[in-house]
C-alpha cells in the first residue's frame, strides 16, 4: 500500500471527528447551516481525494498497459 493510499482518511475525519468541532448553526454558507455545509464539504473532498488514488495508483496503469507503469508519479 502507498503513502498516498493514506489520504483515504482525510473524509472519514471530516465527516466523524468534524462535526464535533464545527456544530454551529449561526455562520450560513450558501443558505446552509454550517454543520450541512460541512458535511456537504466532505462529500466532495471525497470524490476529490478518490479521484487522486485513483490516477496515481500505479497497479492500475500497469493492468492498463500504460507506457508510463514503471514511471515514478
Amino acid at each position: 500500500m502507498r503513502i498516498i493510499h493514506s489520504l483515504a482518511v482525510l473524509p472519514v475525519l471530516a465527516v466523524l471527528a468534524g462535526p464535533f468541532f464545527v456544530n454551529r448553526v449561526t455562520p450560513y454558507v450558501l443558505g446552509m447551516p454550517f454543520l450541512l455545509a460541512w458535511l456537504s464539504g466532505a462529500l466532495v473532498l471525497t470524490s476529490i481525494v478518490m479521484a487522486i488514488i485513483f490516477y496515481s495508483d500505479r497497479a492500475r496503469l500497469a493492468a492498463a498497459g500504460h507506457p508510463r507503469e514503471g514511471a515514478s508519479a
